[in-house]
């Protein structure tokens, strides 16, 4: 019944859109999202949708981009992956017999469908695992629930070290200089290499049962960069552990999807109506914004760097005057304050707080939110009343 319903809300004879690790990065940071937990559960084209709402997003990389991030992984995988395993000897296992090339399993892991795959990469690891080499795995297909519905990632590779432990391999195209790279985007590598890292979990366990060795999913990544300004790889080694505990938290908070669903109007559906280009919408965009607003969702400027949704989202909330188009920080500093219209009037002199469920006394005078408000509003005045321009000092001479 849940599956049928998913089916009907992308629309008949639409396929599920999979979900790749940078989006279930992105879900994890915003558990809170209905919206975007049950668009991406169904499988629905979010970028498709937001274009036929008309409020398309610049999200995504640009083809230079992609080129440039396949011709860089290729080259570190070249020869059977010999610079990448020397790099992963010399970041995670010094002090341990290197890898020899012609003794390095490299598995075949294609099968039919992303299922088929995962089944693969699975049997592939445990006997990888079985024999105590070093093996890489290229391009493995894992398998994570996500809100009751599964999703397939698939990261850069995952090397089996002789010991029985596996790591995940991260290759991204973005330099690494003097050993360091920007944070920012470290940052969200670690966050998307947790998402393998949770996913090996299971498959481990299941190895370590089958083989009878202690199987071990390194809580260490390699992220592998261009070094400095040139095309030659360099790596170091990331810790996501804190990456990990989020990333499982935040997921295990998601609402199945089937209960969301369940929430709609019967005749809900998100089905564009393409024409027989197969690209081009038919369907009024006025129906469409009906289906979107009908799931909750939880908008954040931070969607903007992460959802193909977020400018149609961040729309609505201005025009709401919602205080979650502010920021996280500032909507946790509002308390019980949901518009900026509240804001603005709780900061006035006779301003009052949230309305109190229990019809009691006004809360504005014991609710910090409101006599924060009241206080910089004050101050705000006092400032703007004594400010005054200072007139030029005769003695001194003129800007030239």
């Amino acid at each position: 019944m849940g599956r049928a319903r998913l089916t009907e809300l992308r629309g008949p004879g639409v396929h599920p859109r999979p979900l790749d690790a940078r989006a279930l990065a992105a879900l994890a940071a915003n558990p809170g999202c209905h919206r975007r937990a049950l668009l991406d559960g169904a499988g629905i084209d979010k970028g498709a949708l937001a274009r036929a709402l008309g409020s398309p997003a610049a999200y995504g990389q640009s083809q230079f981009a992609l080129v440039r991030g396949t011709a860089f992984e290729a080259r570190v995988k070249a020869d059977g992956g010999t610079e990448l395993l020397r790099l992963v000897h010399e970041r995670l296992a010094p002090g341990t017999p290197a890898p020899v090339p012609e003794e390095v399993a490299t598995p075949d892991l294609s099968a039919a469908g992303p299922a088929g795959r995962a089944a693969r990469t699975a049997l592939a690891l445990r006997e990888a695992t079985a024999a105590g080499g070093w093996a890489l795995l290229d391009h493995p297909m894992l398998a994570v629930e996500v809100a009751g519905s599964p999703a397939y990632v698939e990261p850069d590779a995952v090397v089996v070290h002789p010991d029985g432990s596996w790591t995940v391999v991260e290759i991204k195209s973005f330099p690494m200089i003097d050993g360091s790279a920007d944070a920012a985007k470290v940052g969200a590598a670690a966050r998307q290499a947790a998402v393998y890292v949770l996913a090996l979990e299971p498959v481990a366990r299941h190895a370590d049962a089958r083989t009878g060795r202690t199987v071990r999913v390194r809580d260490r990544v390699l992220l592998v960069c261009p070094k400095d300004f040139s095309n030659l790889p360099t790596a170091a080694a990331v810790d996501v552990r804190k990456q990990l505990a989020t990333t499982r938290r935040q997921l295990a908070r998601l609402t199945r999807v089937e209960e969301i669903a369940a929430a709609l109007p019967a005749r809900t559906t998100f089905d564009l109506r393409l024409a027989d280009d197969g690209k081009t919408a038919t369907r009024p965009p006025e129906e469409l914004a009906e289906a979107v607003e009908a799931v909750g969702a939880a908008y954040a400027p931070e969607c903007l760097a992460a959802c193909e949704l977020a400018f149609h989202c961040r729309t609505r909330a201005r025009r709401d005057g919602a205080v979650e188009a502010l920021g996280r920080g500032v909507r946790g500093e509002l308390g019980g304050l949901r518009t900026i219209e509240e804001v603005l009037a709780a900061a006035g002199p006779d301003g009052a707080g949230p309305a109190d469920p229990g019809g009691g006394a006004d809360p504005g005078e014991e609710d910090p939110a409101v006599v924060a408000l009241r206080r910089a509003a004050a101050l705000r005045a006092e400032a703007l009343a004594g400010a005054a321009v200072p007139a030029p000092r005769t003695e001194e001479p003129g800007c030239r």
